[in-house]
């Protein structure tokens, strides 16, 4: 279909009707309903041991070509917006263009390396927003680009974008009658992701201010749903109940802003340069609903594999071993007359 559409705008007049179209539906305020049509396609998460509960299933979004290539232009303003205004908070990496798990990692690897200089030992809380994009305010999110500093006529606009959505939903062979949609974005959106920064820079700033009043000395980092809490201090004891507080905080802050912490993914890991055993103590979260947490070995984040010098020689066999195997089943692929059937990967 983009094929299709990418040739329709090599005619100056039809890209000329589609910028009119787009012009005049933030003009007036208004998304047209065959946009806020969708399909939604549910595929199974892969290395689930069993598939019977939701969270074991992915929901893709897939709307009409020609409103995504709308919402596509409408998304670069908002970043070009968002981002001369300063209004992302420097903590969310994720959302923006020219930004990705290397930044994270990057920026992780920076504060490990300045915590040891000062002879302090890095200590991370990892959590993860359970059903983020699905559960996203319509309400507070127009509150929020109003407070983004956008023009009253775009904020107009959002607030009809994001009402009177319906989808229809298709499992394998099986489609359902039409729902409707009055909460959350679709992850299939070009604007989603624009979404996700402006709310999560929001819940970013109030937190920062919260931890700074309780005087709290740790710090954060955003990847979309994914969380890290940052403490740095001598002693792990010290570290753990700077970890705990933050977390009750960052729960507590959450629930307000209509969206809950996944406790079962949850980590604890501890940076440390000591020769030698190393056993950390565990952080016990259980009075905030959370499982008591046991530092790993390893630690697996955006998928990059620390060990607690970041040498990184876990992460190195692991992707050099798992390039062996596609090279191998390539091989497979290429003198046999059928396709790898799925359980041999």
């Amino acid at each position: 279909m983009w094929r299709h559409l990418k040739y329709i705008l090599k005619d100056k007049s039809c890209l000329k009707n589609i910028i009119n179209i787009a012009n005049v539906c933030v003009e007036i305020g208004y998304w047209p309903s065959h946009f806020k049509t969708s399909t939604t396609i549910i595929i199974p998460k892969p290395n689930k041991v069993l598939y019977n509960f939701p969270k074991a299933f992915r929901s893709i979004v897939l709307l009409n070509t020609l409103g995504k290539l709308i919402e596509k232009v409408i998304s670069n303003r908002l970043q070009f917006h968002v981002i001369s205004n300063n209004f992302i908070h420097q903590s969310q990496l994720e959302g923006l263009k020219f930004k990705s798990t290397s930044n994270t990692s990057i920026m992780l690897t920076h504060f490990i390396h300045i915590g040891w200089i000062r002879n302090l030992t890095t200590s991370i809380l990892a959590f993860d927003i359970s059903q983020f994009f699905s559960s996203l305010n319509h309400y507070l999110l127009t509150l929020i680009l109003g407070k983004a500093g956008f023009d009253p006529r775009v904020v107009k606009f959002f607030s009809n974008y994001l009402v009177s959505r319906k989808t229809q939903y298709f499992w394998n062979s099986f489609s359902s009658p039409f729902f409707n949609i009055d909460i959350g974005v679709g992850q299939g959106s070009a604007l989603s992701s624009i979404f996700l920064a402006l709310y999560l820079s929001s819940l970013l700033y109030i937190l920062e201010n919260c931890l700074k009043n309780l005087k709290i000395p740790v710090s954060i980092l955003s990847f979309v749903d994914d969380g890290l809490i940052i403490a740095q201090s001598k002693s792990l004891y010290l570290s753990n109940s700077q970890l705990f507080c933050s977390y009750n905080v960052v729960s507590n802050l959450l629930s307000k802003f209509g969206l809950i912490v996944e406790y079962s993914k949850t980590e604890v890991f501890h940076f440390s340069r000591l020769h030698g055993s190393f056993n950390p103590p565990s952080l016990n979260l259980s009075p905030l609903g959370s499982p008591i947490l046991l530092p790993k070995d390893s630690w697996k984040y955006l998928g990059f594999i620390f060990n607690r010098k970041i040498s990184f020689h876990q992460h190195i066999n692991f992707y050099s071993n798992k390039a062996i195997s596609n090279i191998k089943y390539m091989q497979i692929l290429r003198n046999s007359v059928k396709f790898v059937i799925p359980h041999h990967k």
